[in-house]
């Protein structure tokens, strides 16, 4: 069966790869343009693409894949079926009626809750204790088709988005496979998607990482876990950008303003917020590395009469 794969960061890779080890004919793998990373803007390639060309598969790298032009190259291919992992671009219906046996989907929540662009990280955000992987047929609305297979995955007390991400991008793989199977042997089940329990994971953005104290401090420890590690959760201390990189929830309260600095010792920074109060355990500062705030305090003083975020 000839398959194209289009996909782009490390999340897909292990769908890649599954794809090719389940015997498809993967005749190519549509993935973004190659893009400036570091401090040296040095040209990086897309994962995908490093993991195609290491198997020897052809690669495109349209700016645009509905263009007039690329759909012509993609018809040319034939494939029978279009595998789709986070690959950073909308396919138009002309795309999508290509394949004979359709455009697959692997997405990173439980349709029909969190739709769009960032599932893992709003699942955090939210303060969720499951989430899951979910293939499904593509249309032409926003991760709205039938679903096909679905996979649970509990999620850690004091999980990081990014070690969600990590697990997230092992179970899509596993979860591709047997929907690769059960298309194989033409044993696929189509399930409609019930738009009224849908929800939406809307793209990250850096802004989203700034902290209100006044919140609820359940809320901050899940926005810290969220952001972490992109786009980060930051807030204002003395003028400078401290960016909080994990915390923990206490029992005790405080009269005194949301954000006020309340304690500092070996085991992090002790603010009020708009409920209990929160313990900060790792911080970064401008110019700094990472550290945690038993390493950071042996050289630098937190001064307690501060109110973060002011």
């Amino acid at each position: 069966m000839k398959a194209v794969f289009m996909g782009t960061p490390d999340f897909a890779v292990p769908s890649l790869r599954v794809l090719i080890e389940e015997g498809f004919d993967v005749v190519s793998v549509i993935t973004q343009p190659d893009k400036p990373k570091g401090r040296g803007k040095k040209m990086s390639m897309p994962p995908v693409k490093e993991e195609a060309l290491k198997h020897g598969i052809e690669v495109h790298q349209p700016k645009r894949v509905k263009s007039e032009e690329f759909v012509s190259i993609l018809k040319d291919m034939n494939p029978d079926v279009i595998i789709v992992v986070a690959f950073g671009q909308i396919l138009s219906k002309e795309i999508l009626d290509i394949p004979k046996y359709g455009c697959i989907n692997v997405h990173g929540s439980l349709l029909p809750e969190y739709r769009g662009a960032a599932p893992i990280n709003w699942v955090v955000i939210n303060g969720e204790k499951t989430t899951g992987i979910t293939t499904m047929y593509m249309d032409e609305g926003l991760d709205t088709g039938d679903m096909l297979l679905k996979s649970k995955l509990d999620i850690g007390e004091n999980e990081t988005a990014g070690e969600l991400y990590d697990r997230m991008c092992s179970l899509g793989g596993e979860v591709l496979r047997d929907t690769l199977k059960l298309l194989k042997d033409n044993n696929l089940k189509r399930e409609k998607q019930d738009d009224s329990k849908s929800s939406y994971a809307p793209i990250m953005d850096k802004s989203l990482g700034n902290i209100n104290w006044d919140d609820k401090c359940e809320n901050i420890f899940n926005l810290i876990r969220g952001t972490n590690p992109w786009p980060s959760s930051f807030t204002k201390y003395n003028g400078d950008t401290m960016k909080i990189w994990s915390s923990k929830v206490l029992d005790s309260t405080s009269d005194k303003p949301a954000g006020s600095i309340l304690d500092v010792t070996e085991d992090g920074i002790e603010v009020s917020t708009g409920t209990t109060n929160l313990l900060i355990k790792e911080i970064q500062m401008p110019g700094k590395k990472r550290m945690l705030v038993k390493d950071y305090i042996r050289g630098n003083q937190i001064d307690k009469t501060l109110v973060l975020g002011e």
